[in-house]
């Protein structure tokens, strides 16, 4: 993998790059929609393609391990093979899901023992086996294996756990350096920078992050309880550390407000489900603010969904039609609107681009905030 650093903001640290994998170029900053399950929910891969211009999408391994399972990823030649998805996929740890979904979870030195959310069987994940599972899956750019604190965990919590993460770090290193990937194309790792919201403890895990030199970081444990004002400053205080010619990724995060506020504090790749679940129940992120399809304002609103066309459905459909399906709990109406906000947030990523390459994004991205931030 390899990056290249493009432009960057006077008045801010907004900055343009490019990746490039063995499965295609991805411009930055760029927002990436998640596939948890090897599918971006209710989104055909020519959708992702075509309709909403995804550069490239997450699988999680966690849930890719338990379902389909690795025989079933490794027979079909990997994820990229069996989904049908032929440009760049990034994968979670699966770290986050172990802490979070999985009951009965223990955790030592060796790793963390779990069961399974779907059947309660048991489960060992160490960074050494997600390192092959991971190789097995086979994406692009794949995740160290770690513990992700709560944004509220005590400081004494979080040094612990930020300890057993870099040492776990260590090991998928090791591990990663001495393996080879499965099906005949690269495969970058990705550290995970934790420290929950202590600034000591952010700059000890970015520094030790960035001293084993790796393709590209991750900054974890973020929109995980904590108020946004931590998270954008444990954002600035990680960036002034990690190198400016890696891309940064700030994983799980979060509100279109969020995205353009960590472009502007120099964070490069994201991801969160919100576009896509929020769609699903009848939420939509516009140019001008956000609107719940329920409402009855909608119900002879004949105008698209946002009048600067973020979307390609926006030139199809009408408030009051996907109101109608939505109210009618019509599936199409999901998916329209999770369609519509993948575009939305695929849309503001360029437009922040073309904003950094000209040279008025900080003036740009304050009166997009404004804007973000209104309940139409």
């Amino acid at each position: 993998m390899d990056f290249k650093l493009h432009n960057t903001d006077d008045r801010s640290g907004a900055r343009t790059g490019e990746i490039t994998t063995d499965h295609g170029k991805i411009k930055t900053p760029i927002f990436m929609p998640v596939g948890t399950l090897g599918s971006v929910k209710g989104i055909h891969q020519h959708e992702l393609k075509e309709d909403i211009n995804a550069e490239i999408i997450l699988g999680n391994t966690y849930h890719l391990y338990l379902r389909p399972g690795l025989d079933v990823l490794e027979q079909a030649g990997g994820l990229h093979k069996f989904n049908g998805w032929d440009r760049p996929i990034l994968t979670d740890s699966g770290g986050f899901q172990v802490f979070s979904l999985a009951e009965n979870r223990k955790l030592t030195e060796e790793g963390a023992m779990f069961r399974s959310h779907i059947d309660g069987s048991k489960h060992m994940f160490t960074p050494e086996n997600v390192m092959d599972t991971q190789r097995t899956i086979g994406a692009d750019i794949i995740m160290a294996f770690d513990e992700c604190p709560p944004g509220t965990s005590s400081y004494e919590y979080a040094k612990n756990s930020l300890g057993l993460t870099q040492r776990w770090l260590e090991r998928c290193v090791d591990r990663f350096d001495s393996t080879k990937g499965k099906y005949g194309y690269s495969q970058a790792l990705f550290p995970i920078v934790q420290g929950c919201v202590y600034k000591d403890l952010r700059i000890k895990a970015a520094e030790h992050a960035a001293s084993l030199n790796r393709e590209g970081y991750a900054i974890g444990g973020l929109a995980v309880g904590e108020p946004t004002q931590d998270m954008y400053e444990m954002i600035e205080v990680v960036n002034q550390v990690l190198p400016e010619n890696k891309p940064r990724y700030l994983m799980g995060v979060g509100t279109p407000i969020n995205i353009l506020e960590a472009i502007s504090r120099g964070v490069d790749m994201f991801d969160c489900v919100m576009p896509t679940r929020n769609g699903r129940n009848g939420m939509i992120f516009t140019s001008e603010g956000t609107l719940n399809m329920r409402n009855q304002k909608w119900a002879n609103d004949f105008t698209p969904l946002d009048p600067n066309g973020t979307s390609y459905v926006d030139s199809f459909y009408s408030k009051a039609y996907v109101r109608h399906l939505i109210r009618s709990n019509e599936l199409l109406g999901g998916q329209i609107c999770s369609i519509h906000n993948l575009a939305f947030y695929l849309w503001l990523v360029r437009e922040a681009r073309e904003k950094i390459d000209e040279g008025t994004f900080y003036e740009w991205k304050n009166v997009m905030v404004e804007k973000l931030g209104r309940r139409l």
